[in-house]
């Protein structure tokens, strides 16, 4: 999905009535399949907690699948604002690990983006849900860019000696997807930055910016 689409997906203040009723509709949609699910979520439902009608609905998204699409995007205009918030990250990879452990502080404060994307990307690993192609996209990018960040560290000889460079990128998106899980279903015991942080100091043999290096929306290590 392209950027300049995602960025389209939750109106600004200042808009006309009809564009912020459909940011409404998003975040009714962020909601609903972020709690029961795409497939439980009938179009019906988010029409009334939107306090529309179904056909006002069906006028900003005619079909379900394109309210996933816009919801979807929202998503990812979320990560965008806190990932690449200080500018575009490069491939330092200090800065990309650095804005990450920012982005997971980012979503434990705000649980509705970490169960959105539990349930939708276990839901999309049916081979006819509508946001299969998304997902698999999206892990196909992160995999290469964490790769890309791995790799800088790697050649600035910054990694500690038992680690392997290979493949790393996929064991720590699955370190932390699994992460996410078990903090869903223990908030109390589990604080995703910290273990993050413990998780990256384990493999980087030089020490992170630490939190207050990383602006506001942190909680954690």
């Amino acid at each position: 999905m392209e950027r300049a689409t995602a960025r389209q997906g939750a109106a600004p203040r200042n808009y006309p009535k009809g564009e912020r009723r459909r940011a409404q509709i998003i975040e009714a949609a962020f909601t609903a399949f972020g709690q029961v699910g795409y497939r439980n979520a009938s179009m019906v439902q988010l029409a009334a907690a939107c306090g529309v009608s179904r056909a006002g609905l069906l006028h900003h998204f005619p079909t379900k699948e394109s309210l996933l699409e816009a919801v979807l995007e929202e998503r990812e205009r979320q990560d965008d604002e806190h990932f690449f918030r200080s500018g575009a990250v490069n491939h330092d990879g200090l800065e990309y690990f650095a804005s990450m452990i920012r982005l997971v502080a980012h979503n434990q404060a705000n649980p509705l983006i970490v169960s959105l994307f539990a349930v939708l990307s276990s839901e999309s690993t049916a081979a006819d849900h509508p946001a299969r192609p998304y997902f698999v996209t999206r892990y196909e990018r992160a995999r290469r860019q964490m790769q890309l960040a791995v790799d800088d560290l790697a050649h600035r000889g910054l990694l500690r000696p038992h680690v392997d460079p290979s493949g790393l990128a996929a064991d720590l998106i699955a370190f932390i997807d699994g992460l996410q899980i078990q903090w869903l279903l223990s908030p109390d015991v589990i604080d995703m930055p910290d273990h993050l942080r413990t998780m990256l100091r384990s493999l980087i043999s030089v020490e992170l910016p630490q939190p207050d290096e990383q602006g506001p929306g942190h909680r954690g290590p």
